[in-house]
């Protein structure tokens, strides 16, 4: 068999199950996790801006978040982004301070939150299928080529299929512990 490297999709796959994880830091469970705030994009001098590059953020208790901006124009605007957010918090403006007060969830927000993880889970298979996919499609080539074997080429769908069940059930592990995360609390 030619000597076949398969990182070039590997890493892909392992990226997006490691953008899933940080997707699901975003989805809050009920204490205050300044990561809720990562996917939230401030207009700051006409750039769209993660909050946490533009102000500090505070955990003064389990069930609050304080976000005191270093620039005090920009309060606004912060307090607008986290209002348009799928975050489901009011932000209280003191002028000075932006401050998320995260309430209990209810049994109808752990739905719209276990909703929102099985989303994410699902377009993250996709990805993962579509880079199977497109090495597929790469190797194929290399076949037409006569740079591989049928052989080879039989190889390594074996080997990239096996890729691809492996970060599939890597994803719905981690989806079910989110889940259980969000219904123990």
């Amino acid at each position: 068999m030619a000597d076949i490297n398969y990182a070039q999709f590997t890493d892909k796959m392992k990226k997006t199950t490691e953008v899933l994880g940080t997707q699901f830091d975003s989805v809050r469970a009920g204490r205050a996790n300044a990561a809720v705030l990562d996917q939230i994009r401030v207009d700051y001098y006409g750039t769209p801006t993660p909050i946490n590059q533009i102000a500090a953020i505070a955990t003064p208790d389990p069930r609050s978040l304080a976000i005191t901006p270093w620039d005090g124009s920009v309060l606004r605007q912060i307090e607008k982004a986290i209002q348009e957010s799928d975050l489901g918090i009011n932000p209280q403006n003191d002028g000075k301070v932006i401050r998320l007060v995260f309430p209990q969830l209810t049994e109808e927000r752990r739905k719209e939150l276990i909703k929102l993880v099985k989303k994410y889970a699902e377009e993250s298979k996709v990805a993962i299928r579509n880079i199977r996919r497109d090495a597929m499609e790469f190797y194929k080539g290399q076949k037409k080529k006569s740079e591989i074997t049928e052989d080879d080429l039989k190889d390594i769908e074996k080997d990239m299929q096996k890729f691809t069940d492996d970060y599939i059930k890597e994803i719905e592990t981690i989806a079910d512990k989110k889940e259980k995360e969000l219904l123990a609390i």
